[in-house]
C-alpha cells in the first residue's frame, strides 16, 4: 500500500508547446510497473486549454470544478461541467480546457503505452477555440 499525501507532490505549469494560456497540473500518482495507469488535477485559467493531442489506450476526464469545453476531431465544441465524466477512445485526436470567461478543473486519469500516456500536436487556433 501507498499513500500519497496531499500536499506532497509539487504543482507544475502547463509547458507552452502543449497548453495556451495559464494552465496548472497537479499529480495525483502514477502506478509503478506492471500497471500502467497515471492521473492528475488539471486546472485551466479562462481561455486556456490543451494542444490537440491522442492518448494510445485512451482517456477519462472528471470535471471538478468551473466550466470547460471539449472538442474532438470533426465534431462540436461541447460544454462541460462538475460532475460530467468524458471519455476519449484510443487515438481520437482531441483537446479541452476553460471556456473563455470561466476556469475550469478536471482529474484526467490515462494509461502509458511504452512509457507515454498522450502524443502531442498542434495547437488548438483562437478560430477553432472560439464556440
Amino acid at each position: 500500500m501507498e499513500i500519497k499525501r496531499a500536499g506532497s507532490q509539487p504543482s507544475g505549469k502547463g509547458q507552452a508547446e502543449w497548453f495556451t494560456g495559464t494552465v496548472r497540473v497537479d499529480p495525483l500518482f502514477s502506478a509503478p510497473d506492471p500497471a500502467r495507469v497515471a492521473s492528475a488535477l488539471v486546472t485551466f485559467e479562462p481561455g486556456a486549454r490543451t494542444a490537440w493531442h491522442t492518448h494510445p489506450l485512451g482517456q477519462t476526464l472528471v470535471v471538478t470544478a468551473g466550466c470547460g469545453w471539449v472538442q474532438r476531431e470533426g465534431g462540436p465544441v461541447e460544454e462541460i461541467r462538475p460532475g460530467d465524466v468524458v471519455w476519449f477512445a484510443p487515438g481520437e485526436k482531441h483537446w479541452h480546457g476553460a471556456s473563455a470567461t470561466t476556469a475550469m478543473s478536471h482529474i484526467a486519469i490515462q494509461e502509458k503505452l511504452n512509457g507515454s500516456p498522450v502524443d502531442w500536436m498542434e495547437q488548438v487556433s483562437d478560430a477553432q477555440y472560439r464556440r
